[in-house]
């Protein structure tokens, strides 16, 4: 069974900068498009950045120009070099397969949180 353990989520200031880290297992890694979610107090869960097996890269609106997801396939994980952090990206962040539909996806990891504040 597929196995997500994030790592990496602190508490920064705004404009500060993370890197978070997902290690997976229990899946051949390098076949699938990867993603990173998140979920903000109160609100749905979404799709913030993915990355396809071939590297091709999407990103929300929201985070474009900040965030950069990447892969390295040797090690089975996937990371997200966050920066210029705003209020409004305090959130759990999860990483999981790429689905436009978040919700078909049964297995989630513990997600790591990144809290925003000065």
């Amino acid at each position: 069974q597929v196995q997500f353990e994030e790592s990496g989520g602190s508490q920064v200031q705004p404009g500060g900068s993370l890197r978070l880290s997902c290690v997976v297992s229990g899946t051949i890694f390098s076949f699938y498009p990867m993603a990173w979610y998140r979920q903000a107090p109160g609100k749905q869960r979404e799709l913030v950045a993915s990355i396809r097996s071939d590297l091709p890269t999407d990103y929300a609106d929201s985070v474009k120009g900040r965030f950069a997801i990447s892969r390295t396939n040797s090690r089975d994980t996937l990371c997200l070099r966050m920066d210029r952090l705003e209020h409004e990206d305090t959130a759990v962040y999860y990483c999981n397969y790429y689905r436009a539909d978040s919700k078909t996806l049964d297995a989630w990891g513990p997600g790591t949180q990144v809290t925003v504040s000065s």
